[in-house]
């Protein structure tokens, strides 16, 4: 079956604005169509959805059990969907939370077609919980990772390492231009540090905020807050009797947020996820992240920033004292970022990993 000819289906619990751009994208890859089926998150989560322009969309029905680490979700009109669109392979987020996935999986594989399972990695743990992961993941013909460390996850947890595929996650295109000629942007001699992101709690921003707080006076940047979220009116309480120098921009998209990530010098992301480290790459930015799911280690480096340990307030406090105290060495390390945008991790080259699973799980046949 050549790509032409090849339907895939996506299953997502969710759709978001990102996500939307990609599947867009990957689309261009399957003219036969490409469809995704997902339903609404809940209002407190304040996801903001996408709409595809280019790759079909199905509606379904989440049904949210529970919160927290106790969540679960049902989707209803999984099989509804199946049955009309009768796709050729199937992709499917790898969380056992999500309580239609085995069904469909079944559906599946009862018409000798492969499922892909697309995943962060397996959580360090044990007893009965992880056993029951590992028999959930063998399910999957296939599975798509963000990161080398997340390979590592699920090869150790059995599965066949010829079958795992890694898909940098991205959010930004591979640049068309050359590096921006960034300069330096001083605000009254101060260096620019820009956070962008969801406003709570697992992104740490207040400990952004403590650590330039506590940095000698002299070295303290302006500091950019780009995002929304149900901690925002808490950490700009933090700011106010703290950090003055925080400027908090709200939520800011597309040319907005691009005029921003120009204005900056260096970039910051204290917590877990976030795409937008990937963006703030493509702006020629160096980046200081705390070590999470294994993307970061990915996307920043020795050459390009600066690893931190999640949590830590000193080791923040004191990596943005060493970067901020070297003008000449974030230019340089910003330019190693827009080099991995370029050539390693970017969305066409996700597209390309997503394209390869799906023609290995054709070729070599459903579980």
């Amino acid at each position: 079956m050549t790509t032409e000819d090849v339907r895939p289906g996506i299953l997502q619990r969710v759709l978001t604005d990102y996500r939307a751009v990609f599947f867009d994208l990957l689309a261009d890859s399957f003219p036969a169509g490409l469809e995704i089926a997902a339903g609404e998150a809940r209002p407190e989560e304040q996801i903001r959805p996408g709409t595809p322009q280019k790759a079909g969309f199905y509606p379904v029905q989440n049904i949210h059990i529970l919160k927290g680490g106790l969540y679960l979700c049902q989707q209803r009109g999984v099989i509804e969907w199946l049955t009309e669109l009768n796709p050729d392979v199937l992709i499917v987020e790898g969380n056992p939370r999500y309580l239609s996935t085995p069904q469909a999986i079944r559906w599946m594989h009862q018409r000798n077609r492969p499922v892909i399972g697309w995943g962060l990695g397996v959580p360090a743990s044990g007893g009965l919980r992880s056993s029951l992961r590992i028999t959930f993941l063998k399910e999957f013909d296939a599975i798509i990772t963000y990161s080398r460390q997340g390979k590592v996850g699920y090869v150790t947890a059995g599965i066949p390492e010829e079958k795992v595929f890694i898909a940098p996650n991205a959010a930004a295109f591979r640049p068309a231009a050359e590096a921006p000629a960034r300069q330096l942007s001083f605000v009254d001699t101060r260096l620019t540090v820009i956070f962008v992101g969801r406003l709570q709690d697992r992104k740490r921003v207040d400990l952004l905020i403590r650590a330039c707080s506590q940095l000698d006076e002299q070295m303290q940047p302006k500091l950019i807050i780009v995002g929304d979220g149900p901690e925002r009116a808490s950490l700009e309480r933090l700011a106010g009797q703290i950090y003055p120098l925080a400027v908090f921009e709200g939520d800011r998209r597309g040319k907005e947020l691009d005029d921003l990530f120009r204005k900056a010098d260096l970039f910051a992301l204290p917590g877990t996820g976030g795409l937008s480290l990937q963006q703030a790459l493509a702006f020629a930015l160096p980046a200081i992240a705390a070590e999470g799911d294994g993307t970061q280690v990915d996307l920043v480096r020795p050459e390009n920033g600066w690893l931190v340990k999640p949590g830590d307030l000193e080791s923040l406090r004191r990596t943005l004292q060493i970067a901020l105290s070297d003008p000449e060495t974030l230019t340089q390390k910003g330019r190693e970022s827009f080099r991995i945008v370029r050539e390693e991790i970017n969305l066409e080259r996700m597209a390309e990993i997503f394209e390869e699973a799906v023609h290995y799980v054709l070729k070599q046949g459903s579980g």
